[in-house]
């Protein structure tokens, strides 16, 4: 970022300035998504952790969603309540006014950011789904939602009931069974706009077989400035990471920036 010292492993990592990469990606530029915001500087999932995302160059964010015993679509990780006298119980079981007040709902993050910011939610709790879109088409940012899950299944009978959404399938290379080739023209039959693996998980010919079909390739854990350089150059649609800041830097220089 200009005006701020580039760390060493960014430097490195650009050492490639200005160059196209070996596999064009179908987003150009790839879309920088926050893994819970900005969680190597703030707590996590929380509208500052969103704020700081935001100002530091992500173009998208990272949570996961769930609803509350009063119909309430919020943002947290695992679902459980962290406050004296709810301590672990299940979010579905309490009602909204009961939660943290660090925990945002999603109807308070599109009041922020609109449809400007594109959200990455993973669903882990299916019974939100139906919320979940009703709330992104409420403030007209469903195009810009990208729901992931790891069953194929429930996707495709998710694309009926929402088809202005963005369905990502989050899978493991290793438990994909059977010809990868199948299950990518499988996934695109089914209308699943992207699969989204591990960043050890993904090669040039991957993201080059994905894109065949039309379907986008996102890779997650992508914490190291070289990792980042990495998947930018195997043609990634999208990148997850924790550190805004290294994202931001490594997709400059591939730009020439």
């Amino acid at each position: 970022m200009p005006g701020r010292a580039i760390d060493a492993e960014t430097e490195a990592a650009g050492k490639n300035d200005g160059l196209a990469t070996r596999i064009p990606s179908l987003l150009a530029p790839p879309i920088l998504f926050a893994h819970r915001g900005a969680r190597a500087r703030v707590r996590e999932n929380t509208m500052e952790a969103f704020d700081l995302a935001h100002r530091l160059g992500a173009t998208g964010i990272e949570t996961d969603v769930w609803r509350t015993a009063d119909g309430r679509i919020v943002l947290d990780h695992d679902g459980r309540c962290r406050r004296w006298g709810i301590f672990g119980r299940r979010i579905g079981s309490v009602d909204r006014d009961r939660l943290p007040a660090h925990v945002p709902t999603l109807d308070e993050y599109y009041r922020r950011f609109g449809s400007a910011l594109p959200l990455s939610v993973d669903v882990k709790d299916a019974a939100a789904f139906d919320d979940l879109v009703a709330v992104a088409r409420g403030h007209g940012a469903a195009s810009g939602l990208w729901v992931c899950h790891h069953d194929p299944e429930v996707l495709a009978r998710w694309r009926a009931a929402a088809p202005e959404v963005q369905l990502v399938a989050s899978v493991r290379l290793a438990r994909i069974s059977g010809s990868v080739e199948r299950w990518a023209a499988e996934a695109a039959q089914a209308g699943i706009n992207a699969v989204n693996m591990r960043r050890s998980d993904w090669n040039g010919g991957l993201t080059t077989l994905f894109h065949r079909f039309g379907v986008l390739a996102f890779g997650w854990d992508a914490q190291h400035a070289h990792h980042i350089a990495e998947l930018i150059d195997l043609g990634i649609d999208a990148v997850y990471g924790d550190h805004v800041d290294r994202m931001v830097e490594v997709l400059a220089r591939f730009d020439g920036d």
